[in-house]
């Protein structure tokens, strides 16, 4: 089915947003988004699919360079660098994730931050900041064409679709594209979009968001270089409507009429608290708060006497790992979550080491568990809730429920406790004055001259990398 000037529609609203209407609580919503995203980064930098992954780019060359993030002396092609530090971004899988579902930041900042660095003329944090939000308005605009958008992702990974049309958005208004070439922009984008979601619970998940990040950034460029694509591209179902069975896309206002108003002024993101799939955060909280009873009820109580757990959970198969065997599988169970609740009353980064997965006394645990998808537990980041139910040996219930985690968009994290996640993060990697720099300027965007000031506090890095997220619990 062929409709009529709606991708043209997007092209005049990228170039025609002007910082005039970023509205405070868009400002400050981004702000917070921006700076958790740097944080996983920095963090994510230290894990293995990331050193490949830079390993790999540094085979490659260019006249312009940009930073990769926590690496004072490493430079990369911008591409490259967008590439490495959007792998970083969800290595670990502790990104921010918005509703529908994707996860937003991660495809827009590293392409941003990398293109920045290459402009004759440095943008302001004034026009970081738009451009951010023009990348994050474009994916919740896209996400909307769709009701199976909505609910748990069963096919692709949706920041593999969306993702790399935000990156493209975000990037042609940063380089100041005509209309045309904003939409031609998003037409190369959408041919570089679409990952599988087997995928998940494995090394190459993180690889989603940085091939969105390079190449909507790729896109950008090249249509800035003259290159064209279907200028219909999101009007078509064999066009961006291939990724939807429900397909059915509207025009996008232009953001200085009346009806306008920004998506993220509306719905909110979640931050998460643990390195894992956002499922989790339900079973977590419904472990830790089932164990509370048991401890209140029976002291000192050995963990062994359960007899079993049962989980009620939505269904989503890609998150039910019964025996994980690595980092990435653990970060997408829900047994194992539950269970390493349940056993150190606790979830940190450190849980998802090999050492802690394979612990006998936590496999003995998993054994006991089983999972069940009651009908009312509705496979969405907006409707779900999970259920923990332990029974000892001796008959004992104990049985605790999650409807909204401490993090969720209907219960969001304080700034206090976002600045804390973020400086925790960081400090793994940046000396103290790096720490203090990025918060400083990321919370002070909009009135920062030069947005290169920062990639220099990204730069400052720790000799000594201290550990903190062994023993820090959220």
């Amino acid at each position: 089915m062929l409709r009529k000037g709606i991708t043209e529609s997007f092209g005049a609203a990228i170039h025609a947003f002007n910082t005039t209407q970023l509205t405070d609580g868009v400002i400050n919503r981004s702000k917070r988004m921006m700076l958790d995203t740097l944080g996983v980064g920095l963090l994510g930098t230290r894990t293995a699919v990331f050193n490949k992954a830079l390993t790999y780019s540094q085979l490659f060359m260019s006249h312009e360079s940009s930073s990769v993030w926590g690496k004072s002396e490493v430079n990369l092609p911008p591409h490259y660098a967008a590439f490495v530090n959007g792998i970083a971004v969800h290595s670990m899988d502790f990104d921010d994730t918005w509703h529908p579902a994707t996860h937003p930041s991660g495809a827009v900042l590293p392409a941003l931050l990398a293109l920045a660095e290459t402009l004759p003329s440095q943008p302001s944090g004034l026009d970081l900041l738009l451009a951010f939000n023009v990348g994050i308005e474009v994916q919740g605009r896209l996400m909307r064409f769709s009701r199976e958008a909505y609910n748990i992702p069963e096919r692709f990974h949706p920041p593999s679709v969306v993702g790399v049309m935000g990156s493209a958005a975000a990037s042609a208004k940063l380089l100041g594209l005509s209309p045309a070439q904003c939409t031609n922009a998003l037409a190369i984008a959408a041919s570089s979009a679409g990952a599988p979601l087997a995928n998940a619970a494995t090394q190459t998940k993180p690889l989603h968001i940085g091939n969105a990040a390079r190449r909507g950034l790729e896109a950008a460029q090249l249509a800035q270089r003259g290159l064209k694509g279907n200028p219909a591209i999101l009007d078509m179902n064999c066009g961006f409507g291939v990724y939807y069975k429900d397909y059915s896309p509207s025009a996008m206002a232009v953001p200085a009429s009346s009806d306008f108003k920004w998506i993220l002024e509306d719905q909110d993101v979640a931050f998460k608290r643990i390195p894992a799939h956002l499922g989790m955060h339900w079973v977590v909280d419904a472990a830790l708060a089932a164990r509370a009873k048991l401890e209140n009820s029976v002291r000192n109580f050995d963990l062994s006497q359960i007899r079993n757990v049962t989980l009620r959970v939505p269904p989503s198969k890609y998150v039910d790992c019964p025996f994980p065997a690595t980092e990435h599988q653990a970060r997408h169970s829900f047994q194992f979550n539950a269970s390493s609740a349940l056993l150190d009353n606790k979830v940190t980064v450190s849980s998802f080491s090999e050492t802690q997965i394979n612990r006998p006394a936590l496999k003995e645990l998993l054994s006991k568990v089983k999972v069940e998808t009651p009908k009312d537990n509705l496979p969405s980041f907006d409707k779900m809730y999970c259920e923990v139910e332990m029974e000892t040996d001796q008959g004992q219930r104990y049985v605790a429920r999650c409807d909204t985690f401490y993090g969720h968009w209907r219960k969001p994290l304080s700034q206090k406790d976002l600045v804390e996640k973020f400086s925790v993060n960081a400090s793994s990697v940046l000396c103290t004055e790096g720490v203090e720099g990025v918060i400083d300027v990321t919370g002070n965007i909009e009135r920062v001259r030069e947005c290169s000031i920062l990639g220099s506090y990204l730069r400052m890095t720790s000799s000594q990398h201290e550990q903190l997220y062994s023993t820090r619990s959220w």
